[in-house]
């Protein structure tokens, strides 16, 4: 009664005279969309008038919550699809199919929003119009019912595609890139094909709104309609110079329009990703491809639509989903040019805080390149000598750039430096005595602690390059580490790295960590009291306790094998802990898989490293039985391995004299 009161007003309200009012009554839809969903089967007749009425007829503010609504609708159906797979055995959710009962018509009311475009709109990202909302939407619902949409939007993209009117023309193209996630490839493959070649033309349109639509459409093309690797692919060895040459061509064009194209590069590079040993097909436009990136990243207007940025990210897909066989050299040439390009951001005149966040930008997206080829050419024992002949130098710059920002340790030559600790292995401690004030100050860096979080996670790739040699700087290292984890003022995400950390230290020095064993355990026990305690219910709670369990397990897993052979003993204190905390993980439906995987292989290292010692304990535990039956029939391939493998060690264990 209550309910259809509450219903009863808020929709009189959505035809209140006044229009904050009517937006007002709309939000509290689209709340009730996806808050209750289950209890709106009666009320859509009326709700689907009234968004029909506002998205018509009303002010902009009140017609884009009323799409909101249909936008949330499809999000809820969404999850309960995908909730409904036969996999899960779960009882799902209540399903009303809102969306398809109402399909025709509310793809007819989307498809005309789609020609209200703003003349002079801006392409910036935060532009929200109706025609976009609309768009978007029109994306929800193809995704929602599939091959169902395809006949509802094709006649209006054909009859609109070629009309003299700008407007009619973005929208058709506006409507056809929507479509193309949801329907299956069956379904696409054909229309794509017949017009595709139209789309290629349409890059050459005198509208640079048709332009930007064109690119966007070919970007969500490649995206999901090529990945050769599965079997389909609308690009065949005959069609992919013609777009390869149109992509370069409309590069140039503004920077909104760019932007897109960047976006079109990158999803066709990554369609090639896993060709493995097999010949790339782009392998023959790379070098083409790599210097149109630079030029579009170097363009003097690159600071619009975010351009720079698109074209060095695409830049770094471009290398990485590289055939290395045959792009080798390439790269190589490469590296020098983005070294080079990295040196001279160091004497950009800075005047204002405005210049010194242009250069930040910069030598961000310098070291991400960077960082990609270091890993590219580490790969292969051929290409590495490449790295390392460039090391020091390589090395200099990145300590360079800590430099310019001396409060802040610069987050992507961070994580750049961790693809060089691992590609120029014990090589690298030449480097610590430079580098470590850096790492400290990163560890200590609690207001940007994404900056905290990478640090930490840089010191575990130092750690599995540098083995015993990291030595020295481990009282520091755990000190910090520990003092941090006993700190409320850190952000909860860097604890679990930090822990996961402890484990990265115990491998790299093993019997070594004797001094730090009772602290760090110390500190792990109480931190598995905390996620014992926490809120289930939660589910953002659940995700951190669920990583903060995992990096738990990884610890101890670190440092019982780092313990393995040498001072095994030193872990018999602990060994109850350890295995009461698997316990009550194992008991926990909520737990996800890698917390399992994580928790089974710390039991099966307890059973392998500590050995007789804890015949006793596993004898008084009856649940570990139990618990490694159920992982040995999961479906995760590599969790039954690490069940198999602890069952065994335990085993081993039981029957010893």
């Amino acid at each position: 009664m209550e309910r259809n009161y509450i219903m009863k007003m808020v929709c009189e309200t959505a035809c209140s005279k006044e229009a904050e009012i009517r937006q007002a009554a709309f939000e509290c839809l689209v709340s009730i969309a996806s808050t209750y969903y289950e209890v709106l089967e009666q009320y859509m007749p009326t709700l689907f008038e009234l968004t029909s009425n506002a998205v018509k007829g009303d002010e902009e503010s009140v017609a884009l919550q009323a799409i909101e609504f249909w936008s949330s609708i499809c999000d809820e159906e969404i999850d309960r699809q995908e909730y409904d797979s036969p996999d899960s055995g779960d009882s799902s959710p209540p399903h009303s199919c809102f969306i398809e009962k109402a399909l025709p018509h509310l793809v007819q009311m989307l498809l005309e929003t789609l020609l209200k475009q703003e003349e002079d709109q801006d392409h910036d990202d935060d532009v929200w119009n109706i025609s976009m909302a609309g768009g978007t939407c029109l994306g929800l619902v193809a995704r929602t019912v599939g091959d169902g949409i395809v006949p509802l939007v094709m006649p209006f993209v054909e009859k609109n595609i070629s009309s003299p009117d700008w407007r009619s023309r973005e929208a058709a193209t506006y409507a056809f890139g929507s479509i193309l996630e949801g329907p299956t490839i069956d379904k696409l493959a054909p229309m794509v094909a017949a017009g595709l070649e139209f789309l290629l033309n349409a890059t050459k349109d005198g509208n640079n709104h048709v332009r930007d639509t064109t690119a966007w459409t070919l970007s969500r093309i490649f995206e999901f309609l090529h990945s050769p690797d599965s079997g389909f692919s609308v690009i065949s060895p005959e069609n992919l110079p013609r777009i390869v040459s149109v992509l370069l061509e409309s590069i140039k064009d503004v920077p909104n329009v760019a932007e897109k194209v960047c976006g079109a590069i990158y999803n066709l590079a990554q369609g090639y990703e896993d060709s493995g040993a097999k010949s790339s097909l782009l392998s023959p436009y790379l070098t083409e491809i790599i210097t149109h990136l630079l030029a579009a990243a170097e363009r003097t207007d690159g600071a619009e639509s975010k351009l720079r940025g698109a074209a060095y990210e695409t830049l770094n897909e471009v290398v990485r989903c590289s055939n290395l066989s045959e792009a080798s050299s390439i790269i190589a040439h490469l590296l020098p040019a983005i070294m080079k390009k990295l040196a001279e951001t160091m004497d950009l005149p800075i005047i204002s805080t405005d210049d010194r966040e242009k250069q930040a930008e910069l030598q961000a997206s310098l070291c991400g390149v960077l960082q990609v080829i270091i890993q590219k050419l580490s790969g292969r024992e051929d290409t590495k000598p490449i790295i390392m002949q460039n090391a020091d130098d390589i090395m200099r710059l990145f300590l360079r750039v800590f430099g310019c920002h001396s409060s802040s340790v610069h987050e992507e030559a961070m994580l750049a430096i961790g693809a060089l600790a691992y590609a120029t292995g014990a090589e690298f401690v030449k480097y610590m005595p430079e580098l470590f004030k850096y790492l400290q100050m990163g560890l200590q860096n609690f207001e940007e602690y994404q900056v905290c979080s990478i640090t930490v996670g840089v010191i575990g790739d130092i750690c599995r390059a540098l083995d015993e040699k990291i030595l020295p700087f481990c009282d520091q290292i755990m000190g910090l580490l520990i003092q941090n984890l006993q700190s409320g003022a850190l952000h909860r995400s860097v604890k679990p790295p930090m822990f996961s950390c402890f484990g990265d230290i115990a491998l790299a020095i093993g019997a070594h960590f004797e001094r730090y064993v009772a602290p760090a355990v110390q500190i792990m026990q109480g931190a598995a009291q905390v996620c014992a305690q926490m809120d289930t219910l939660d589910e953002e709670l659940m995700d951190y306790a669920n990583q903060l369990r995992r990096s738990i397990f990884e610890a101890y897993s670190g440092i019982l094998q780092g313990f393995k052979d040498t001072k095994a003993e030193l872990m018999m204190p602990y060994a109850q802990h350890l295995l009461q905390f698997v316990e009550l993980v194992s008991k926990d439906p909520l737990r996800d898989e890698s917390v399992t995987k994580a928790a089974v292989a710390a039991m099966g290292d307890l059973a392998d490293v500590v050995g007789e010692n804890t015949k006793q304990l596993f004898n008084n535990f009856t649940f570990f039985g139990e618990f490694l039956n159920e992982c040995l029939e999961s479906e995760d391939e590599d969790l039954k391995v690490t069940a198999r493998w602890t069952q065994g060690m335990i085993a081993r264990l039981m029957h010893s004299s």
